[in-house]
């Protein structure tokens, strides 16, 4: 048994009821369930549609979110978190360089190493490389001033959190924006890579070994083992290339936003909503989300 699930846009009018019944029909569905009024909505059916993309592309343009997902085991027991472009509006490397003079060159890399173009621990020293002898204090300053929260974040992990659920931020960026950010979203714990710092200053060098693809598997293998659940039992979420591999290994793997060559490796997809999607991609109605 699968699972059909829709979901709005933030900026898109609205779940069309008719667009829900008329697709359910076609499908041979089941009941069809709002678990948000004319935001969510879901119902039941027995095998994978074959024109399942097909419908996919024509509800894109709708700003819908189509997914199609096993019905058994959807509410999962671990989240695991990309944060930059993920739960946050940015890429913090790029807002770095934007404060040290350099801001189109390294987001220019930053974009060629999240679409896969380039290896991911080489892009990260070539960008760090170009942030030397910037002031340790900029930091601050970009996370007060530069970053911005994808919605829905607090939502997401404090539901989750409610229904006893482990909550892990891990990302490819650094432990002192990871810090602030796992602590402001309720985050269990977080990993991240550290930048070097001399006389306040950055060196232009990050503490090995890197954090990247391979480290965020591991991140999902051992939290999973240390909590005695399955690989299953994990709903993960990221948007870049170094993302995939925990992406493809989660029970629940979610390209949020992702760029188009992530997409098109993820079944999981969500372009239009934000990170209160993956509660209804899990079944929670939006009477159960926790928003305090």
């Amino acid at each position: 048994m699968f699972i059909v699930s829709l979901i709005s846009g933030t900026n898109s009018p609205g779940l069309d009821p008719a667009l829900c019944s008329s697709l359910r029909n076609a499908w041979g569905g089941g009941d069809l369930v709002w678990l948000s009024r004319g935001e969510a909505a879901e119902f039941p059916v027995e095998e994978v549609p074959e024109n399942r993309w097909d419908v996919w592309k024509d509800c894109q343009a709708l700003g819908v979110d189509l997914n199609v997902l096993p019905a058994v085991g959807r509410r999962k027991k671990m989240l695991l978190a990309d944060m930059d472009s993920t739960l946050i509006q940015q890429e913090c490397v790029d807002e770095l360089a934007e404060e040290a003079g350099v801001g189109e060159r390294v987001a220019d890399i930053t974009a060629r190493a999240m679409n896969g173009e380039l290896e991911f621990e080489a892009a990260l020293r070539e960008r760090v490389g170009l942030l030397k002898d910037l002031p340790v204090a900029v930091i601050g300053k970009v996370l007060a001033e530069r970053i911005t929260y994808t919605p829905g974040g607090k939502a997401l992990v404090a539901t989750m959190k409610a229904n006893g659920a482990f909550a892990i931020l891990v990302s490819g960026g650094f432990t002192a924006f990871t810090e602030d950010v796992a602590a402001t979203l309720g985050f269990d714990k977080h990993r991240a890579n550290t930048l070097l710092v001399e006389n306040g200053k950055l060196t232009g060098e990050v503490a090995e070994p890197i954090l990247g693809r391979d480290a965020k598997i591991a991140s999902l293998r051992e939290q999973a083992q240390r909590l005695q659940m399955a690989e299953t039992d994990v709903v993960a979420v990221g948007d870049g290339a170094n993302d995939l591999g925990m992406l493809g290994l989660a029970g629940l793997g979610v390209a949020l936003h992702a760029k188009p060559s992530v997409q098109e490796q993820c079944d999981i997809r969500v372009n239009h909503g934000d990170l209160s999607a993956l509660l209804y991609l899990q079944g929670y109605s939006k009477d159960e989300f926790v928003t305090d």
